[in-house]
């Protein structure tokens, strides 16, 4: 493990903090918390914590003992001084002298000793912190000091290796009692760099933040060096088919699995995720091992991994090519018998509980295929790729714990109390849900114009989008550069959007461009371009849209920009409106046909709408066709108002929404009675 520290990095972070009035014990301390934090083999997305223990003055201008120590919420590598609040020490102390502390009235403490009441949450681990006489204090999940102690023997595994260099704590929860615990192992050995939790973590102190800093660093070096000396060879390979299956065409089918059906029997899911998929050498060799249903069904290697993927992760059926049905029909019972195996866990330890607890969702988030790699899920992309980045590290733990013996974590009770603490489940509380949060949608020509805004729009109301366009150069977030003419490209598209997030539920088939000239002189080869964007490219889009939904069997929208052109069309506008007229009952032939899937199809038809499409250039041309001024042309509706982009993408969004609305088209023009439809 790098030492990353710097004399002259420390000084710049002391200066820059002291410029917003930020002294220099909180100033390093957020520096070495970022060392930390940046390094994912110490910390990962919201875990382990540090603490200084200093003096500020409070609201009547007296200096107090405080302990500034991270807050909840704050990931440690890009930590600000905000998160690491500052409590009154004095009080925390003395709760050293009680017997038992409730979670509610330990944090009802650190709240109320808070300098600042608007300030997060302090760590539930902030009375450890407290009770240690340390200046600076550091905790991480270290992957090698877990590949240690995740052993039968992992004590004397981690006491012949640290010596009187580190204490070993027993594993105990975290919170008060873990708190009262480490205070008396380190009040009997009061020389150590650092204390060892057995099969959770590690700490490590120091006079300052340099000393706590370099003290874990160089702990954690030697729990690296003795695994490097263990060269068992593991995970022994298992049978698989010749030839498996792509992971575009095996996560639909297992997101459509994985999803919660709605009560009233419908396809729309009352709960779908979404996935991260990840695969590598390390990955492969986990994943395709003889013994994965040992090594794998043990548990979090440490505690708090278990609110993020649960007690357990998924194994699937290794899925052969060409055998997609046989996979849907092994992976449903292999769900089902997981869902059965969750609730019969639950049961087993919610009737210990004083408080009876209400069970959570019996869906995996950690998905290992053999032969494939593993999925993260979520409920967002991020808590998804959250969960793939903690799968990636529990391979790794349990690899390096392999080669050295035998992996073993805590046991199944306490993983228990982890994913089921109060505390910990608060993390993941939010607000309520945007409408289309767990929903994964497409649009096309999504670099400008009308597909800029209305991916917006998807976006604002929670839905995962992915810009289809020619040029992305330009696009924020998840882009694929296609030409939606061409139909290999889309394909290769769509299965792209399918291996990164799991599936597709929302397409809005926007591409287009507008081809000008009288029908009767019109050269062909015009006609035929504008046929291939604006009618044939739809198809593709939509072909492909719903081979993925029909995998997922979860429904779904297609959305087609078709324009007033489609009804209502303009002189020398035939080479335009004809193909749209085209795509328009296309849109119907989808509601038809595809209805009994679930699968809705609606359009929109828009009319002058400034973009990419309709340039100024075209405004002037269409304008002059017209007899009219450019105002009056823009403007030339009943309501003598411009209609926008963003009009546009509301309307497509009120459609994304309407889950009993199909074959139907949605008009935004201003009012114009002769391409009103009905």
């Amino acid at each position: 493990m790098q030492n990353l520290w710097s004399d002259s990095d420390a000084k710049a972070a002391i200066a820059a903090h002291a410029k917003k009035g930020i002294g220099e014990d909180l100033a390093l301390r957020v520096y070495t918390t970022r060392l930390l934090g940046g390094e994912p083999k110490l910390v990962l997305h919201g875990g382990g914590n540090t603490s200084v223990k200093t003096r500020m003055p409070d609201i009547t201008g007296q200096t107090i003992d405080v302990l500034c120590v991270k807050g909840s919420g704050w990931d440690m590598g890009t930590i600000e001084a905000p998160g690491l609040p500052a409590v009154r020490l004095a009080p925390l102390k003395e709760l050293h002298g009680l017997q038992a502390l409730s979670d509610e009235d330990m944090v009802n403490v650190q709240r109320s000793n808070l300098l600042d009441s608007k300030s997060p949450n302090p760590s539930v681990e902030t009375l450890l912190h407290a009770f240690l006489p340390h200046k600076f204090i550091d905790h991480t999940h270290s992957n090698a000091v877990l590949a240690l102690t995740d052993q039968p023997d992992g004590a004397e595994l981690a006491a012949d290796l640290y010596g009187k260099r580190a204490a070993l704590v027993p594993y105990v929860m975290p919170g008060f009692a873990l708190a009262r615990k480490c205070s008396e192992v380190g009040q009997a050995n009061p020389d150590v760099e650092g204390l060892i939790l057995l099969k959770h973590g590690i700490f490590s102190m120091g006079a300052t933040a340099e000393e706590a800093y370099v003290r874990m660093i160089d702990l954690v070096t030697m729990a690296e060096q003795r695994l490097a000396k263990a060269t068992r060879k593991i995970f022994p390979g298992a049978a698989l088919p010749s030839q498996l299956a792509k992971v575009e065409e095996i996560a639909p089918i297992l997101r459509g699995l994985m999803s919660i059906p709605a009560k009233n029997g419908g396809r729309e899911a009352a709960q779908r995720f979404v996935f991260e998929f990840r695969t590598n050498p390390e990955i492969l060799a986990f994943v395709n091992g003889k013994e994965i249903t040992r090594y794998s069904q043990q548990g979090p290697v440490t505690p708090d991994h278990a609110i993020r993927t649960k007690n357990l992760p998924f194994i699937a059926p290794a899925p052969e090519a060409g055998k997609l049905d046989v996979f849907k029909t092994e992976a449903k019972a292999a769900l089902d018998t997981f869902a059965a195996d969750y609730h019969a866990y639950f049961e087993r330890y919610n009737g210990k509980q004083i408080l009876a607890k209400k069970e959570l969702d019996p869906v995996p988030r950690v998905v290992l295929v053999p032969g494939v790699g593993l999925f993260g899920v979520g409920n967002s992309s991020k808590d998804a790729k959250i969960a793939a980045d903690l799968a990636e590290t529990t391979v790794a733990v349990i690899a390096d714990a392999e080669r050295l013996g035998t992996y073993e974590c805590i046991p199944e009770p306490d993983i228990f109390d982890i994913e089921y603490w109060s505390l910990e489940q608060a993390k993941l509380s939010s607000a309520a849900e945007k409408p289309l949060a767990r929903r994964i949608a497409v649009v096309t020509g999504g670099a400008s114009g009308i597909g800029a805004a209305t991916a917006a729009a998807l976006a604002k109301d929670g839905a995962e989008v992915v810009v289809i366009d020619r040029d992305v150069s330009k696009v924020k977030g998840f882009a694929i550069a296609c030409d939606v003419t061409n139909a290999a490209e889309v394909q290769v598209a769509f299965d792209k959007v399918a291996a990164t997030y799991g599936g597709v539920d929302i397409v809005v088939s926007n591409a287009g461009a507008a081809w000008q000239g009288k029908i009767g002189t019109v050269d062909e080869a015009t006609l035929r371009k504008s046929f291939e964007l604006n009618f044939w490219a739809h198809q593709s889009v939509a072909q492909n849209a719903v081979r993925i939904m029909r995998a997922q069997g979860l429904g779904g929208c297609l959305l087609f920009n078709t324009s007033k052109q489609a009804v209502n069309p303009g002189p020398d506008f035939g080479p335009y409106g004809l193909p749209k007229a085209a795509t328009l009952f296309l849109m119907r032939q989808y509601a038809l046909d595809h209805g009994a899937d679930g699968i809705r199809s609606n359009a929109v038809n828009a009319d002058r709408i400034r973009s990419g499409l309709l340039t100024d250039e075209m405004i002037a041309q269409r304008s002059r066709a017209r007899g009219l001024t450019e105002a009056d042309y823009m403007g030339g509706n009943l309501l003598g108002l411009e209609v926008t982009a963003e009009d546009v993408a509301q309307c497509f969004l009120s459609l994304a929404k309407a889950p009993k609305t199909t074959g139907a088209v949605l008009t935004v023009d201003g009012g114009n009675i002769a391409a009103a439809l009905r």
